[in-house]
């Protein structure tokens, strides 16, 4: 079979002082896979489902616990690498929006348009991603979302007509986006850190604060030499460089390491609910409204910070580094969300979250100097990233691991999806009023209600149950 065990009584005198502990000393030949695993054992029995599943205390299950590290640490680094390029091209459209605007002469409601189809796309994506994630291998998953993701934001560079972003940027990229997402990220990185899944997907996640610092900062400072198109061409060649990575080193390291999970399997059997399960509780619907109340302010803020402190007077190389100071600061803040998360749960880091905003949105309402703004996406930054951890975290201490990618991706499409619905009410109303005052007042309610309603998520309890 797949485990062999020799067993053979030896004499005390031939073994090292050191493991003459017992008469009952047995030299042990494990055989795991046609490879030999040798130790020894002191009269305890050598269950071979412990020897496959790396419990077994021996040589074979040092090195095999040495080698799930590395795996697991090499997963990890890889996962933020793919959310380090995907995460920063995201953000370009809030980049580049004046320059678009001013060459093609559309309004910012076209762009906002983009931004709010880019939303929803990426968001059925990613609900896509992460039922594909939960059958096959997510190396498999992210290498399709990076390829596609490549064509998308490279060809954005030819745009010459509005309705070309509509298909390219909000279309073509938002499904690859979608697709090499957090969701199937996630899904990876928690089965392979299953006691600290909340610091682990922290980490992770960081690559998306990274790629927004050193992507957008780069490019902000460039932008005005080689043109927004140029900014769109290198993006894409970002793509096409992880992708070999991506596809070789990913894939070899998923193939090697999904016999030992298959063999976990064995004897840990998975449970938890369906989405159609998990609808009939109190506490699904909690977690869908807090996270479509986060993505409405996210992706408000991140496609028109730039052209709001714009309108207040900052020049373009100081306006276009607040993106990338608000990924400096998503990193801070989504580090400490998941430390936080591993410790008190994330019902807590949820609140905080919503109740930093309200503090920041109230502060840019009475003040909107260049200043203040800049204090504004400093601040938002560190809120920016710090619920991305949690869901998955709600999500398997609610409902259960077993659909964990489809729900995580359920939950994250509703948070994309009002993600664009944010930037598209932002884009209207300033079109209309000339301003973002009233969506700012907006935001502070929103934020009030999503601190609310994170109290009623700890009121709701841990483990839900299906209602009949």
């Amino acid at each position: 079979g797949d485990v062999g065990i020799i067993r053979s009584p030896v004499r005390a005198s031939i073994l090292p002082d050191h493991h003459q502990t017992t008469p009952h000393t047995e030299l042990v030949a494990v055989i795991v896979r046609g490879r030999l695993r040798a130790s020894r054992s002191h009269g305890k029995p050598v269950n071979k489902r412990d020897v496959a599943s790396g419990r077994w205390g021996g040589f074979g299950g040092v090195m095999q616990k040495r080698s799930a590290g590395f795996v697991a640490g090499f997963v990890l680094a890889v996962g933020a690498l793919i959310l380090f390029v995907g995460g920063g091209a995201r953000f370009a459209i809030g980049l580049t929006l004046k320059s678009i605007q001013a060459e093609l002469a559309t309004g910012r409601g076209l762009i906002g348009l983009a931004v709010a189809l880019f939303q929803v796309v990426s968001a059925l994506a990613m609900f896509w991603s992460g039922r594909l994630a939960d059958r096959m291998s997510p190396a498999l998953v992210l290498s399709l979302g990076v390829a596609v993701s490549a064509i998308g934001i490279g060809a954005m560079c030819l745009v010459s007509a509005p309705w070309h972003i509509l298909v390219l940027y909000g279309f073509v990229f938002a499904i690859g986006n979608g697709i090499a997402s957090v969701i199937p990220v996630a899904v990876l990185v928690t089965r392979y850190f299953p006691e600290r899944p909340g610091l682990a997907n922290a980490v992770a996640l960081a690559g998306l604060g990274l790629g927004q610092l050193v992507m957008m900062g780069t490019l902000a400072l460039v932008l005005g030499d080689i043109g927004w198109r140029a900014v769109f061409a290198w993006l894409g060649l970002a793509h096409v460089l992880i992708l070999p990575f991506v596809i070789v080193v990913l894939g070899r390291v998923a193939r090697r390491s999904a016999q030992a999970a298959q063999s976990r399997a064995v004897t840990a059997p998975v449970e938890g609910m369906t989405i159609r399960e998990a609808a009939r509780t109190r506490r699904f619907w909690l977690l869908l409204a807090v996270f479509a109340l986060c993505g409405f302010e996210d992706f408000f803020v991140s496609t028109h910070v730039v052209a709001f402190a714009q309108d207040r007077g900052a020049d373009i190389v100081f306006a276009g580094n607040l993106l990338a100071v608000m990924g400096a600061a998503a990193i801070v803040g989504v580090l400490v969300s998941g430390a936080v998360s591993d410790r008190a749960g994330p019902v807590a880091a949820t609140f905080v979250c919503f109740a930093l905003r309200a503090l920041i949105f109230a502060a840019v309402l009475l003040d909107q100097t260049v200043a203040t703004v800049a204090a504004f996406a400093v601040l938002f930054g560190l809120t920016f990233l710090m619920t991305a951890p949690l869901v998955v975290i709600f999500v398997r201490d609610a409902f259960g691991a077993r659909h964990l990618g489809a729900l995580t991706g359920f939950i994250t499409m509703v948070h994309h999806i009002f993600g664009g619905l944010g930037a598209l009410v932002g884009a209207w109303i300033f079109d209309v009023e000339g301003a973002y005052q009233s969506v700012l007042w907006l935001m502070l309610a929103s934020s009030v209600a999503g601190a609310l309603l994170s109290l009623a998520l700890r009121r709701s309890g841990g483990r839900a149950h299906a209602q009949a």
